[in-house]
């Protein structure tokens, strides 16, 4: 049988440990394809390159694995991969990270990572965005790889709906110490935000984000929950930010 075509990419940049974790996962399953990063995008959420010419090089990265390097955002690297890389070829699965660091509730608004994923379910094509809960360069990305063989086989076997994709989180555990898989839905939680003044050597201002988490949400069926109890977290997501539950109230619009 033909081996499933797998995408991969992500938003820390195509030397980061976590897509050669991710890799060498996708490569068990099938044929390989890599378009990322040439440097960090973390943050750049579903951010596209409109005003600059963007790189495209083949790079030697990963033994035996067709990959290119990119100077755009993680939204560019799938759009290159779809019309460039690809041309004709409809790849089976997206995948994308594994990101250093949570994307867990809010933070898949900001994420490059799940940007990349949903750009990629946008085209039709079966996507998960995996993070770590660990932003150290040296995380330790082999209790993940497991779980992540196994998610990434579920979806090549039955698929995704139409637009959606997996948004998936993981404990930062040593093997064996996580307990297993968790569908949640997203925890409503927010960034308490400021930002720091300082001085630059010239004498000019700048400003630094600073913040901290705050998760107001008790569920005991949300992603936050799952994390701080050792499970990976699975939110299914999609790019409709449609409020569906403000229809009924707004409806009186329409009688003004």
């Amino acid at each position: 049988m033909k081996k499933p075509l797998i995408l991969v990419t992500n938003d820390d940049g195509i030397t980061a440990p976590g897509i050669r974790a991710l890799v060498s996962v996708a490569r068990e399953l099938g044929e390989v394809v890599v378009v990322a990063p040439d440097s960090p995008q973390s943050g750049m959420g579903h951010a596209i390159t409109v005003s600059d010419p963007i790189r495209l090089h083949p790079a030697n990265v990963f033994e035996g694995i067709e990959s290119y390097e990119c100077s755009g955002t993680p939204v560019d690297c799938v759009k290159l991969a779809k019309h460039i890389v690809l041309k004709d070829r409809k790849p089976d699965l997206c995948v994308s990270g594994i990101n250093h660091g949570s994307n867990a509730s809010i933070n898949i608004i900001y994420s490059g990572t799940l940007s990349a994923a949903m750009e990629a379910s946008l085209e039709g094509i079966p996507s998960i965005g995996f993070s770590l809960l660990d932003y150290s360069h040296d995380a330790n990305f082999e209790p993940a790889k497991p779980f992540a063989k196994i998610l990434m086989e579920y979806v090549l076997a039955n698929g995704l709906e139409e637009g959606s994709l997996l948004n998936v989180n993981i404990p930062a555990l040593e093997e064996g110490r996580i307990k297993g898989l968790r569908v949640c839905r997203q925890a409503e939680a927010r960034w308490d935000e400021e930002f720091t003044e300082a001085t630059d050597p010239r004498g000019q201002k700048y400003y630094w984000l600073t913040g901290r988490f705050v998760n107001e949400d008790k569920g005991d069926d949300t992603d936050i929950w799952a994390l701080q109890n050792d499970y990976i977290s699975v939110v299914p997501s999609m790019h409709d930010l449609t409020n569906y539950r403000a229809f009924k109230s707004l409806k009186a619009l329409e009688t003004l």
